[in-house]
């Protein structure tokens, strides 16, 4: 193996972890000490407008909606989302954040605001397209992945 390769390999995988860990802490303040990252993610998942099916929110977070049920059944109790079921189908139950929800999701995208801008600031618009190609690679990587690991 090269050295940009082993290099490439060793940031990705730091990179990776610590943003991991560093969101955790940057986001479970005082306030949201109550709330997991996976809490988090869920609720940025729900998203701030009229509410939204369980199968889609499942669907853009990659997990099973029994998986999805527990998570919403702890956000409920916490009084971050609210669920109702449709009135044209029963079956269809539709989840919207509460007001503490909204709070926790624009206290999340602030985080992930200062994240971007701060590696946004250091490019000139040359590096920008190379940013966007090789951040492009990744997701088809790891999309790719998650599929072949289904199958």
């Amino acid at each position: 193996m090269d050295k940009a390769y082993v290099t490439i390999n060793n940031v990705l995988v730091n990179l990776i972890n610590e943003i991991w860990e560093l969101e955790e802490k940057a986001i479970i303040t005082e306030e949201f000490k109550d709330l997991t990252n996976n809490d988090m993610h869920v609720i940025e998942a729900v998203g701030t407008g009229d509410g939204k099916n369980m199968s889609s929110i499942a669907r853009k977070l990659n997990i099973t909606v029994g998986s999805l049920t527990t998570a919403m059944n702890s956000l409920v109790n916490k009084k971050y989302v609210e669920r109702h079921r449709s009135e044209e189908d029963r079956r269809v139950v539709f989840v919207k954040l509460t007001p503490k929800g909204i709070r926790a999701f624009r206290h999340h995208e602030d985080y992930h605001r200062q994240m971007t801008q701060a590696v946004v600031d250091k490019l000139d618009e040359t590096e920008m397209p190379v940013l966007l190609k090789t951040l492009d690679a990744l997701a088809e990587f790891f999309a790719g992945y998650s599929k072949k690991k289904e199958r």
